[in-house]
């Protein structure tokens, strides 16, 4: 237990701690923080407190403006000032809780707060391991019989996205605009996008990073896997439909990403794992791996219209769903050498699961728009419209607690006037 009152429904219990990156009206310089409750513990004013063998000698980490000099300290200064973490804010310890003026300069209420992006993100790579997801939308462009290519089975599929326009949630996403072929038989046509559409995934940062042609060991995997978050990969499927042959995504997804501000460290998540799902064929041995590292997360994605007075729930899914786990990505991101650096982003994919409420995207919802969903109150999608608000949650459920991410979210504007 805690000093700090947490209730049993926050998203920020004793056992979370995540991390993440700060302002306040007061103080506008960005720094690093770790949430409880509803509290932020401003690390840049306790930084003297880290007294282990390795944060000793790097505690100025905790005066940067972003998380990367913190990650890519690597795993074991990650483990250590979590333990000192969960030290300082226990009950029994007196170092915080009996001080009043340090409590004072080193706790800041959320609501004071303003989050910016926790890291700078030199890359982001996006992945494509759920196979739900995966064959509802190749049975709908290619048809039962091919719903998987060959290669999805055999490793885990990706692309690399655009780390500029990864968005803090909170940001509002202008709808995009760009080339489409609603009708097949005329030329393609320009103007803002029509079928907007939300990805519910979640992402993982990099730290330590690995050397120029150097493979990261897919039994060494998690000593670079730093924490999650939530992420919403917005998408125009109809400027995606027309683009993507033969290389792949590019303006239909480009234009925004949102993710969550707070990192949950994988250490609070462990307790959360599941067993891997289970692969045939069996991949090949480079990456393989037998302990589980699939998380039982719950996931929730909401949609609020201009006119509506509530949000309502369109998907409920579940991390554990994914096919490839977070070390097979990383193991088959650097087998042939990639370098990966701290605050690297690496998303799953669209986490759809095998019920039709657990889909994690409109166009699967709507079935590529042959159907509505239904907000209530009369209110119906087939893709966003300008003006919604859209916030995916996620939190694993532990006994009397849980470890949370806060939410993910962003509003719809109009496309710009060309």
């Amino acid at each position: 237990m805690s000093f700090i009152p947490v209730p049993a429904n926050s998203d920020f219990s004793f056992q979370n701690l995540p991390y993440g990156v700060f302002s306040t009206a007061d103080n506008p310089r960005c720094r690093i923080g770790v949430a409880i409750g509803d509290q932020i513990l401003d690390l840049s004013v306790i930084l003297s407190l880290f007294q282990g063998p390795l944060m000793s000698k790097n505690q100025g980490v905790f005066e940067q403006p972003t998380l990367n000099a913190f990650m890519a300290l690597g795993f074991e200064a990650w483990k250590e000032t979590r333990a000192t973490l969960k030290s300082l804010l226990s009950a029994t310890d007196s170092t915080l809780r009996d001080d009043v003026s340090l409590r004072s300069r080193a706790f800041v209420h959320q609501s004071a707060a303003t989050m910016h992006l926790p890291a700078e993100i030199g890359d982001y790579t996006d992945f494509y391991s759920s196979r739900d997801h995966a064959t509802n939308v190749g049975i709908m462009f290619r048809g039962k019989e091919n719903a998987l290519m060959p290669n999805w089975l055999r490793l885990p599929v990706g692309y690399h996205g655009r780390a500029s326009s990864v968005m803090v949630s909170g940001t509002p996403l202008r709808r995009p605009s760009g080339q489409m072929r609603p009708d097949q038989t005329k030329p393609p046509v320009f103007g803002p996008s029509k079928q907007l559409d939300i990805e519910l995934e979640m992402a993982f940062f990099v730290g330590g990073g690995n050397t120029l042609g150097e493979p990261i060991p897919i039994e060494k995997a998690h000593q670079h896997i730093f924490g999650m978050v939530l992420m919403n990969d917005w998408s125009a499927r109809d400027i995606q439909a027309w683009e993507y042959v033969p290389l792949g995504p590019f303006l239909g997804k480009n234009f925004g990403t949102t993710i969550s501000p707070w990192v949950v460290p994988m250490e609070a998540l462990l307790p959360f794992a599941v067993p891997n799902a289970l692969q045939d064929p069996e991949p090949l041995p480079y990456l393989q791996h037998t302990d589980p590292y699939t998380f039982n997360i719950n996931l929730f994605v909401s949609v609020k219209g201009q006119g509506m007075a509530e949000s309502a729930v369109i998907c409920k899914s579940n991390f554990k769903h994914m096919y490839w786990t977070m070390k097979q990505q990383l193991a088959h991101h650097t087998v042939n050498g990639c370098n990966l650096r701290p605050g690297d982003l690496l998303a799953s994919g669209t986490i759809s699961g095998p019920d039709p409420e657990s889909f994690g995207s409109m166009l699967e919802l709507s079935w590529r728009g042959s159907k509505t969903i239904d907000l209530g109150g009369g209110e119906t999608r087939t893709f966003l419209l300008d003006g919604d608000e859209v916030t995916i949650t996620g939190h694993c459920e532990g006994e009397g607690y849980r470890v949370g991410f806060g939410s993910c979210s962003g509003t719809v504007l109009p496309a710009r006037q060309h």
